[in-house]
């Protein structure tokens, strides 16, 4: 499951998406989560689709290892895609049964949101894996740092947020080990009425919070045997440096909202 997991991951590497200042990724990763729903065509999906593309590239990240690392989402990409196909009542009839209908604009509309997500899903895994959660949470503070003056705990808030990230991948690793030693007594996830799969979740569930309470106390503890006291004092062993790469992303960005805004009439 390790091999395969891609949330919350790090894969060293240096490419020039490695060596981009945290915060242009993260403002970046925000910026395409608003632009893209102005996608509304063929001829902006695929401008985004060949944008991300791009990057990916840059990213020089096995594209099977970022595929593979989509089936955990499939599931709700899918069921995205028949809730449109089923449910969306406009445009003509392309198909018809005996108790549904299936409309054109309920197929376009199906396949842009899937796409959609697909891509959002692969730009935000990007940042996690090509950026170390020391960098992403120094990025995070970085620009929530005017918030300091409305006394709002933004050290804690980007700290949060980072370990959430870093515990992810071994989260699921535990989740993995559980599941082998449950299956191993005889326990039947995949298989039976749904009731029984129900009830076969229940001894998973457990032992992963037990795992994860004793985990969290135990870096609890760690840090205040390191001294940790909050963000307020605290120096930076690592600086962020804004470079012209850094400034070139943010033009990438302004210049792909104006293609979609020109393509999507």
């Amino acid at each position: 499951m390790m091999e395969k997991m891609i949330f919350g991951r790090y894969i060293p590497g240096t490419s020039i998406l490695h060596r981009l200042d945290p915060r242009s990724k993260l403002l970046f990763v925000f910026g395409f989560i608003c632009i893209v729903f102005l996608a509304n065509n063929t001829y902006t999906y695929g401008l985004l689709l060949l944008f991300v593309a791009f990057i990916i590239l840059l990213s020089k990240l096995n594209i099977k290892f970022l595929i593979n690392g989509l089936k955990p989402v499939l599931y709700l990409v899918i069921f995205t895609f028949f809730l449109q196909l089923f449910f969306n009542k406009e445009g003509e009839v392309i198909y018809s049964l005996s108790f549904i209908d299936i409309h054109e604009e309920g197929l376009r509309q199906g396949i842009f949101i899937s796409m959609r997500f697909v891509l959002l899903v692969f730009v935000t895994s990007l940042l996690t894996l090509t950026t170390t959660p020391i960098t992403l949470t120094d990025g995070l503070e970085s620009i929530m740092k005017p918030l300091n003056k409305v006394k709002f705990p933004v050290h804690e808030l980007a700290l949060m947020m980072s370990i959430s990230l870093r515990f992810i991948p071994t989260l699921m690793d535990e989740t993995d080990k559980i599941m082998k030693a449950q299956m191993a007594r005889g326990v039947e996830f995949t298989s039976g009425p749904i009731k029984e799969r129900i009830k076969a979740i229940v001894p998973l569930l457990i032992p992963l919070f037990v795992s994860s309470f004793k985990r969290a106390e135990e870096l609890a503890t760690a840090m205040e045997a390191r001294g940790y006291r909050g963000g307020e004092g605290r120096t930076k062993y690592r600086l962020l440096m804004w470079e012209p790469r850094d400034t070139a992303v943010a033009g990438a960005l302004i210049l792909l909202a104006v293609l979609l805004i020109i393509f999507r009439s």
